[in-house]
């Protein structure tokens, strides 16, 4: 091994041989009985016991039995020679030629010999032997070769997204029925209804295999992702043909609030995409109840932002449609050149300011919502959506009870910390405090059991330097309440340091990371499994330390398996990083992908108060919750207040030293938001300008949720597509009276309709109204991503169009299965024990029916 000198490998997989563990005694038996047990059976059989721990009892047994069987007589013939040296009187009162031999030998007519003695030792160790080994559980273990019939189930998509691809599928049959294979043609899915994942579930069979000749694109029924679940569990493969585009297709697509506050600039996306790349050549122009608003060439990402500031109440409707490409692009479907969106205007929500200092933030509110200034809380919150309180004391918050009867009720609540807010507040011992989702003290003291794999293999040689120098700024970003161990892997996975507290051990650990040498090939696989070892059955995270250059099936597989022992990965890319298999690790395990200058964002998670250090801004934490979705923040955020997060919050931001910055949960039916950073002077600093404004406007208006929760009339009518139901909800005292809609009490005051529109463009609802754009076959053309993963998931493979001999092959191959056959013999060990200790019995009654003397 040249990556770790002095150190022993595991086994291939990186697990531990079943003896492990076990008693040296007990090991020792074990190895034995199996190795007996194998030779008599042949080769390619192996025993296994279920319970090895039992066979101590073995050597135990045999010494008790000896004691108790074998000893009394070495006693006795020690006693019968001193008699024979004392008075020569054993012998009186017997007569004949027999008690003189008697007298003259020291022993009794019946006694047993010493020959008889060892019969029975032999006979009861055979027979508590047996016993044991029962009670071990042992089992023969073969593998079994099965063959199946090489016929392959070809599904094959007939779907409209599939028209930008050249058609495959007839030649493909004849070429692999050509090679010798049954083919069994199965059509899937249908003009804009793709349900991929249903099929594959109808068409799987253990031990047997599909073949898809799809784009994966799936809009109904079972995820890819779940069929290939269930394919595994029965032995099953999904393999895919790759598909050859030869039309282009470009789609718009426009995001935004669905709901926006009149006078309120508001900001929507606008995205256009195509099968061959972004059409640069072509113009998206966009308009808002029918009237021009911008007209913009498209970029080279396909990306675009678009604002316009709403000045009447009422629903909107903004259209973005494509135009101007190139002719040469042959276009395939016009439909989705046009998207359509509605957005419900209405009045700026009211929002409660408390504060007793005077802070910017308050005139930033004020461009925004219809606020109201107070220096404590009212006892009336009822005509508010939400209440801010920005740096204000627990003595002086004013009425808590009705502040939390406004968040149970479905209220918001956004608290700003501050020099007098939160622990510099007194809020630990104030009602307050139930309400927020962090707790006033900081850091809770809670320890993470973290293994700390680092690939050492012949592609980190060069950069090993670089390796180790991030190893080490990882193991520096951890905080001292931490366990943590180290993994070293190339082919084989090799422990380093066992877990172990850095509180005491930090410098040690140090110091092994310098000591590793780089050497041999990489297998990620390894590196996971030896991991996994490593943290045992208490679970824990992997920080994986590697460039990613390794098979991506045996990579994903061991990541499915730890993620099914609930172990995290975290992926740190080093190098010429391959991110498709670090970030699949990542992503199946709940984990993420960082890259070298990311690694910060460990200290969010795993830091601690001795570990903090001065970071220039504020991290996202969680990226994917609506306050942070899209936001690179640039904030420094030198003001804390000492908080930590309470279980079941969301910590969506962290200063650049791991303490939280804002946090966010829900509260009965209300939502409340914590920021607990600031600036140097107190206030909120650079969080009040743009791109980290965004974080605090964001915020509030989640607090607030529905600004139209306390509206009557038409509250909701959400956007669908064709063929797509749409649920228009109606909130007042009485059903409406529209012939055109069906509504249902489902909740008092609270009425429900629903729609499956047929058309593109948009309805009408009562006052509100709704847009209906092209269906989702055409949302997302080529290869879905989910198909790749899918194959991967079930150790299938992507083949090409003209490779119907690889396909033949592989499914011949396929059809053939290694299965292992497990027998049990525990009934075979206790019928041999049975029958020794019956033919003891037996041999016993003979000699003592024929006059041979007794036996024990």
């Amino acid at each position: 091994m040249a990556g770790v000198a002095g150190l022993a490998p595991t086994s291939a997989a990186g697990l531990s041989t079943p003896a492990s563990g076990l008693p040296t005694p007990a090991s020792a038996v074990l190895t034995t009985v199996s190795g007996l047990l194998s030779d008599l059976l042949g080769t390619g059989t192996s025993v296994e016991f279920a319970r090895p721990v039992v066979l101590v009892a073995v050597p135990i047994a045999a010494v008790l039995c000896w004691l108790l069987v074998v000893r009394p007589s070495s006693a006795a013939a020690l006693d019968g020679r001193s008699d024979e040296g004392g008075t020569g009187k054993r012998g009186e009162g017997r007569t004949g030629e027999r008690d003189d031999e008697d007298a003259s030998s020291g022993t009794r007519p019946d006694a047993p010999t010493r020959r008889a003695r060892f019969a029975v030792f032999g006979t009861r160790l055979l027979v508590i032997v047996c016993l044991v080994v029962a009670a071990a559980g042992p089992t023969t273990v073969t593998t079994a070769t099965t063959s199946g019939d090489p016929e392959v189930t070809m599904l094959v998509d007939q779907s409209a997204s599939m028209e930008v691809n050249s058609p495959v599928a007839d030649d493909l049959e004849a070429g692999i029925e050509d090679e010798g294979v049954a083919v069994d043609p199965v059509a899937i899915a249908s003009g804009n209804e793709s349900r991929v994942g249903d099929a594959v579930l109808a068409n799987l069979r253990p031990n047997g295999s599909v073949l898809l000749v799809s784009d994966g694109q799936t809009t109904g029924g079972t995820s890819l992702s779940r069929a290939a679940d269930v394919a595994r569990s029965v032995n099953a493969t999904v393999n895919r043909v790759r598909l050859t585009s030869t039309r282009s297709d470009a789609r718009v697509t426009v995001t935004g609030p669905r709901k926006a506050s009149v006078g309120v600039e508001s900001t929507f996306g606008v995205r256009v995409a195509g099968v061959h790349g972004t059409p640069t050549d072509a113009t998206v122009t966009v308009s808002v109840d029918g009237e021009e608003v911008a007209t913009r060439s498209v970029t080279d990402d396909g990306s675009l932002t678009v604002a316009h500031n709403f000045t009447s109440v009422g629903p909107h409707r903004m259209t973005a449609s494509l135009s101007g490409a190139n002719e040469s692009r042959n276009d395939a479907f016009a439909v989705n050149d046009v998207y359509r969106k509605t957005v419900q205007v209405v009045e700026q929500p009211r929002v409660l300011y408390v504060s007793r200092g005077d802070y910017a933030f308050e005139g930033y509110l004020r461009e925004l919502y219809d606020v109201t200034r107070a220096e404590s809380i009212p006892a009336d919150l009822d005509d508010y959506y939400a209440v801010v309180v920005h740096d204000v004391a627990a003595p002086d918050l004013g009425n808590v009870t009705a502040l939390q009867d406004h968040v149970i009720g479905g209220g918001g609540l956004l608290v700003v910390g501050g020099e007098r807010a939160y622990d510099s507040g007194d809020y630990g011992n104030s009602r307050i405090s139930s309400l927020l989702p962090v707790t006033v003290g900081g850091s809770s003291g809670e320890t993470s059991r973290v293994a700390l794999a680092v690939d050492v293999s012949g592609s980190a040689s060069s950069g090993m330097r670089v390796q180790k120098a991030l190893a080490l700024d990882v193991l520096n970003q951890l905080g001292d309440r931490n366990e943590v161990g180290l993994v070293a892997f190339n082919r084989n996975a090799y422990r380093v340091a066992n877990l172990s507290s850095l509180d005491t051990d930090r410098g040690a650990i140090e110091r092994k990371i310098r000591s590793l040498q780089a050497g041999g090939g990489t297998r990620v696989d390894a590196g996971l499994a030896g991991a996994a070892e490593l943290l045992g059955e208490g679970g824990g995270t992997v920080i994986l330390l590697s460039d990613g250059r390794s098979a991506p099936e045996p990579a994903l597989a061991a990541a499915d398996r730890l993620a099914d022992d609930g172990v995290r990965v975290v992926s740190v890319g080093v190098g010429n990083v391959d991110q498709r298999v670090l970030r699949g690790v990542a992503e199946r395990t709940d984990g993420s992908l960082l890259l070298a200058n990311e690694t910060n964002r460990l200290r969010v998670e795993f830091g601690g108060e001795s570990r903090r250090y001065r970071g220039e801004h504020a991290v996202v934490v969680d990226d994917g919750h609506f306050v942070t979705r899209g936001v690179e923040p640039t904030a420094s955020l030198p003001g804390v207040n000492e908080v930590s997060v309470k279980d079941g919050a969301d910590l969506l931001v962290a200063t650049g030293y791991g303490a939280p910055a804002l946090s966010t949960w829900r509260f009965g039916l209300g939502r409340v938001a914590s920021v607990t950073a600031y600036g140097a002077d107190g206030s909120l600093g650079d969080l009040r300008t743009e791109p980290d404004s965004l974080l605090l406007s964001r915020s509030v208006n989640w607090a607030i949720g529905d600004p139209q929760r306390k509206a009557t009339g038409v509250v909701a009518a959400p956007d669908t597509r064709v063929g797509e139901s749409a649920t228009v909800v109606y909130a007042g005292e009485n059903p409406p009276g529209d012939a055109t809609l069906s509504f249902s009490e489902v909740a008092p005051e609270r009425y429900e309709a629903k729609v499956v529109p047929t058309e593109l463009g948009y309805e009408s609802a009562l006052e509100s109204a709704y847009a209906v754009n092209y269906p989702a076959e055409y949302a997302a053309l080529g290869t879905d991503p989910a198909l790749n993963r899918s194959v991967e998931r079930t150790g299938g493979r992507t083949f090409g169009a003209d490779e119907a001999s690889a396909i033949a092959s592989a499914v011949r191959r396929q059809a053939t299965r290694e299965r292992r056959v497990e027998r049990p013999w525990d009934w075979a060990a206790l019928l041999a024990g049975l029958l020794v200790f019956v033919g003891e019995i037996c041999v016993r009654r003979l000699r003592h029916h024929r006059g041979n003397g007794g036996i024990p």
